[in-house]
């Protein structure tokens, strides 16, 4: 099922939070009640992963739940951002994140990697997303870094890039 957030299921082609359940679904969290009843409730089992299913059934992936950058109200997924990025010829690795702004709580923040023998400037990056995506998804800024921080299993850590700005701010995502 997809859910919004008052555990209502949605209709199809709304994006949602997906929950499962079924006789494998987890019993809970070792040793920790207050997670556990906040990530299953009556039998189903909030996988933090946002969502949708389509008209056929189809189930389909957007991004987790908390890398969503909320900006002016507007709910933007950092994969959908990333993947215009990719589309780039300069760019070899994208991570989308949230920055604190004054204005719209959050603004986006696009980390780059870029491909070796390839430029790019940061207006010309933010153009480009400008060109593909609607104006309130598209990158306030750009960062340049060599490297994306990573897992041992490959994935970006999001909170590595994230945590510094927001570091000393009562909210934090």
């Amino acid at each position: 099922r997809i859910l919004n957030e008052e555990c209502h299921s949605l209709p199809a082609g709304e994006i949602g939070e997906i929950a499962v359940s079924s006789n494998q679904a987890m019993i809970g969290y070792w040793m920790a009640p207050e997670l556990t009843s906040a990530t299953i409730r009556d039998k189903w089992v909030r996988t933090r992963d946002m969502g949708y299913i389509d008209e056929h059934g189809y189930l389909f992936l957007v991004d987790r739940k908390s890398d969503m950058i909320i900006s002016g109200g507007f709910n933007i997924y950092p994969r959908e951002v990333e993947e215009v990025l990719y589309q780039h010829p300069a760019v070899l690795e994208a991570a989308v994140i949230g920055v604190p702004d004054e204005v719209w709580v959050e603004s986006v923040r696009a980390c780059v990697v870029l491909k070796p023998e390839h430029s790019a400037t940061g207006e010309e990056l933010i153009e480009f997303c400008k060109e593909r995506l609607a104006s309130y998804k598209k990158p306030r800024s750009i960062e340049f870094l060599e490297s994306l921080p990573k897992n041992p299993t490959g994935k970006v850590v999001r909170r590595v890039l994230r945590d510094p700005y927001w570091q000393g701010r009562e909210r934090k995502i």
